[in-house]
């Protein structure tokens, strides 16, 4: 039987719980992800997958700020971060999610959409795999469609409990704006920000939800995954290798929800 938030013995169950939130957290990092979508996932499977929205919202957004702290530290102490590509994303992103936080939308009509749309974005990213891994990339700076973009994001992290990297990625490299380790750099800031942000603002409308017992060996599972994760996407992983790494990513959060609307995943 899993474990059950109410209960404070770690069976065999909460160990495998656990390790799957580690898995996320090792695939996800590697390409600057927190890996919200992941963890929803695997929390889906088990008693905590009952739990009200807020409640899994605001785990899964703690989780993100420890994962994707670490990958931002990796990934810059690579030299693959520019501010000129993260800053635009990050001030118009911010706002939207304070919005979103305190919205709710119907979650099979979420499911469809964004199946959809992670769909297409995986099968962009592996048809542009031929891109040579050393081509000159240029930051766009503040512009109008970069706000738009980064405010879209946001307003929908907010409203289903996301970092917003799994909409991001995909945009900046099929825009050529950063490379793969590039665009994993500012989508670690980019999660980090929106989480901390989405967290806040559904504090303040629907208090806070996070359970220490719950969250503090969920959080430790992540940072060991986190670190290994970021660490071989920063300084080992090829660019090449972190783009196949976010096409597998794409993959496995579209697939889940469309089973889950076919009613093939509980």
């Amino acid at each position: 039987m899993f474990f059950h938030c109410g209960i404070g013995v770690y069976d065999i169950g909460f160990l495998v719980i656990l390790f799957g939130l580690m898995l996320m957290a090792v695939l996800y990092s590697s390409i600057g992800h927190g890996g919200a979508s992941g963890y929803l996932v695997v929390l889906s499977l088990t008693s905590f997958g009952m739990m009200e929205s807020v409640w899994l919202k605001q785990n899964v957004w703690c989780l993100n700020l420890v994962v994707s702290s670490i990958a931002f530290y990796h990934y810059r102490n690579s030299g693959y971060h520019n501010w000129n590509l993260t800053v635009p994303f990050v001030v118009s992103s911010v706002p939207m999610v304070l919005i979103g936080s305190y919205l709710r939308v119907d979650g099979s009509l979420y499911d469809i959409l964004l199946s959809f749309v992670l769909l297409f974005a995986a099968w962009r990213l592996y048809e542009s795999k031929e891109h040579d891994e050393e081509r000159d990339y240029e930051a766009p700076g503040f512009r109008r469609d970069l706000c738009m973009i980064g405010g879209g994001i946001g307003l929908a992290s907010g409203v289903v409990g996301l970092g917003g990297g799994i909409f991001l990625s995909p945009v900046i490299i099929l825009k050529k704006w950063g490379s793969p380790k590039a665009t994993a750099a500012t989508t670690a800031v980019f999660v980090w920000v929106n989480s901390a942000t989405g967290l806040f603002g559904s504090s303040m409308s629907e208090g806070l939800g996070v359970e220490l017992s719950s969250l503090a060996p969920f959080a430790l599972a992540v940072l060991i995954g986190g670190f290994v994760g970021s660490r071989y996407g920063a300084s080992i992983a090829s660019q090449g290798n972190v783009r196949i790494f976010l096409v597998a990513v794409l993959l496995i959060a579209s697939m889940r929800r469309v089973l889950g609307v076919l009613g093939l995943w509980a």
